[in-house]
């Protein structure tokens, strides 16, 4: 990809439409990421954003965004982050996927779409879109069905984990909550628990 000044970079955050792809633990067989140490692996296998944010954008920046702007692997409706929850568990086509995280939003998508306020937006909003586990490895097809099969008992939702994450860094109660919630991704368990650590013995 390139962007400012025709500078270039490796990335896998241009997705394109296809009819079906097999979902296997690591993610979608045919799909890939640049940069192994912040995206994919099994707790980031699936990546997820609501197709109700996409107008928003577009109101805000002043022109459409392209489809899956955001690197997602699908976009959804009727799903966002204050309606989903961590743990959450959902049927997608042949495959079962579990949410494991709110997407941390890179600067990518920036350099993508050149609208240099767009990341900020993103982190202000919570609306980062979502990122999930393969429980059951399976065939999607472009016109899958995505439903429910699970809600997590704790109810701890993307949005309330990244306004924790994002901007409530120093809550000592709201980190615990988040952290009780078993199937939170290994990344962010290891980032909030070192947080919670600094905030109480100062270690």
């Amino acid at each position: 990809m390139k962007y400012e000044n025709d500078q270039e970079m490796k990335t896998g955050i241009y997705k394109q439409a296809i009819e079906e792809a097999f979902l296997k633990k690591e993610g979608f067989v045919g799909d890939g990421v640049a940069n192994t140490q912040h995206h994919g692996g099994p707790d980031r296998a699936v990546c997820i954003y609501p197709y109700e944010h996409y107008s928003l954008w577009a109101k805000e920046f002043g022109k459409p965004l392209p489809p899956a702007n955001f690197g997602e692997n699908l976009t959804v409706t009727n799903m966002l982050e204050s309606d989903v929850h961590i743990g959450d568990i959902f049927r997608l086509g042949e495959a079962v996927i579990q949410i494991t995280q709110g997407r941390v939003p890179c600067s990518t998508i920036t350099k993508r779409t050149n609208h240099p306020f767009l990341l900020k937006r993103i982190i202000q909003t919570g609306f980062t879109g979502y990122l999930c586990r393969v429980l059951e490895e399976g065939l999607v097809r472009k016109d899958s069905q995505i439903t429910l099969l699970e809600s997590h008992p704790k109810q701890v939702s993307i949005l309330y984990g990244n306004e924790i994450y994002f901007h409530r860094q120093k809550d000592i109660d709201g980190i615990k909550k988040v952290l009780a919630v078993e199937e939170l991704a290994n990344t962010w368990r290891t980032a909030l628990e070192s947080r919670l650590s600094k905030l109480t013995t100062g270690i």
